[in-house]
């Protein structure tokens, strides 16, 4: 029994570009290098940007779902190639090879220096991105331990102290709600009430220390009438009784009190004076 076999046919592939957008432009850039500045230049400036902006949202690609809206990066890579396309050198080699780093590192500038949540200083970013290639290095093989500060200190040459500060860091990237829960029981609290707040005794405890010399300029009676107002809480009629003069003249001592020690304590400058339920303008 015979079985016909088909001939093999003889194919001739045809030569791939590295990238399907990698387009020929080098007598663009060779044109570009010989103008000046002026109209014709930034037509062909415009031209190669045109021509080589798929490759530079190729790049902005792969740096999506990490935070940035793929419009931001795109604007970011373009950025990126117009500055390459300006600083290229035709005779230094092909564009793609210069271009595709210096994109590249100007999406990654861009998540440095703007990703932020809140403004870390450069070298502290420079610190958490070698602590961060330390750990993945020292914990690629499989059951390896993760390691410890002195370890990532001993693997990048840091001291114990930097390594702290990078790995702290790696965790402040974004900041965390004020109503985040902190814990998952059914007691369960938020960032915002492990939060102090201001005391209020503390402005107390100010304004009796600026009130203090003045009082003790007051004449003795005027003392004890402000003492039983305020710090034994008697009303005016119950002083009044006490020390056998009218009601209305107990008010006019505590509001003539409370004006000369606010004057001294404010810069000569008198106000109110709040007397349990009255108030008096000196």
């Amino acid at each position: 029994m015979l079985i016909d076999t088909p001939t093999p046919r003889t194919t001739t592939a045809a030569p791939r570009r590295r990238h399907d957008d990698a387009p020929d432009t080098a007598a663009l850039f060779a044109r570009l290098a010989s103008l000046e500045d002026g109209p014709e230049r930034d037509a062909v400036r415009d031209e190669l940007v045109t021509a080589w902006l798929p490759m530079a949202h190729r790049i902005a690609g792969r740096f999506r779902d990490r935070g940035e809206s793929i419009e931001d990066l795109r604007q970011v890579a373009a950025l990126g190639l117009v500055k390459a396309i300006d600083r290229f050198d035709p005779g230094r080699g092909a564009f793609e090879s210069y271009a595709v780093p210096t994109i590249t590192g100007e999406v990654k500038r861009h998540f440095r220096d703007r990703m932020w949540a809140l403004r870390v200083p450069r070298r502290v970013q420079e610190l958490r991105n070698k602590v961060r290639v330390a750990r993945r290095e020292l914990t690629q093989n499989p059951g390896s331990p993760e390691p410890s500060v002195a370890d990532i200190a001993a693997h990048t040459g840091l001291t114990e102290e930097e390594v702290a500060a990078g790995m702290e860091a790696l965790e402040s990237f974004s900041t965390l709600s004020l109503d985040a829960e902190l814990s998952a029981d059914d007691d369960g609290y938020s960032l915002a009430d492990t939060l102090g707040a201001s005391d209020a005794s503390y402005d107390v405890v100010v304004d009796r220390e600026s009130a203090k010399e003045g009082l003790r300029r007051l004449p003795e009676r005027e003392r004890a009438i402000l003492y039983m107002r305020f710090f034994e809480d008697m009303t005016q009629s119950r002083i009044a009784d006490r020390l056998g003069i009218s009601q209305m003249h107990v008010s006019r001592l505590i509001s003539r009190s409370c004006a000369r020690v606010r004057a001294e304590v404010m810069g000569q400058r008198t106000g109110r004076c709040g007397t349990g339920g009255h108030s008096a303008t000196a």
